[in-house]
């Protein structure tokens, strides 16, 4: 185990056997935090595009959360996106694409899962200059039995702290603009929003010195 949170709760490596409780948990946190299931038509869509991946490509840098009911959360990231991406738009998502009809670039005629197919089609990379100061990036997604216990605080510091031993000088995420406790909770850790031209306007971009 890499860390006990106390209760029955710990940190451990997230194994190949996790990945549908990754997609789960990616599902059931999809909404901005919220159970995205009601929106879905494929709930493994998000893992494949957002979990993952990391456990495949970055797997000294997958954690998942495991409680008494199981696999209850996960810790990802990795020391260096531009290698992280760039491997994931050669060997990762190719493989997928070929599995899914691409709905075309039409959101009008999207339904259900339509738009993680087109993402997995054309997966989008965001890692201009701007963030450049800030190599490494992650992601955190705890399901409701696991928040509120300190479980996050100590599993995000545990990351940095690899992901500072791994090299990488800063970090960067991205949040969504509707998920405000996210925000708040992100810069208990010292993360602080980065505005540049050249970053999308429908996320938030927070980077943290590690």
């Amino acid at each position: 185990m890499e860390l006990e949170f106390g209760g029955g709760y710990v940190l451990r490596r997230a194994l190949r056997e996790d990945h549908p409780a990754l997609n789960l948990i990616s599902l059931r946190t999809g909404d901005s935090g919220q159970d995205a299931t009601a929106r879905e038509d494929d709930p493994d869509l998000l893992g494949l595009i957002y979990s993952v991946p990391y456990q495949v490509l970055e797997p000294d840098f997958a954690f998942v959360v495991e409680g008494p009911n199981g696999v209850c959360g996960y810790i990802l990231g990795t020391p260096d996106s531009a290698a992280f991406y760039e491997r994931a738009g050669r060997e990762w998502f190719p493989p997928l694409a070929a599995q899914l009809a691409d709905p075309g670039p039409d959101e009008s005629r999207w339904r259900g899962s339509d738009w993680a197919r087109r993402a997995i089609h054309h997966p989008e990379f965001i890692y201009p200059e701007a963030l450049h100061e800030w190599p490494a990036h992650g992601h955190i997604d705890l399901l409701q039995e696991a928040r509120g216990k300190g479980i996050g605080r100590r599993g995000m510091r545990y990351l940095m702290t690899k992901l500072r031993e791994a090299g990488a000088q800063g970090m960067h995420l991205h949040v969504s603009p509707k998920n405000l406790g996210a925000q708040a909770f992100y810069r208990t850790l010292g993360f602080r929003a980065v505005q540049h031209a050249s970053l999308p306007q429908y996320t938030v971009f927070m980077a943290a010195v590690l």
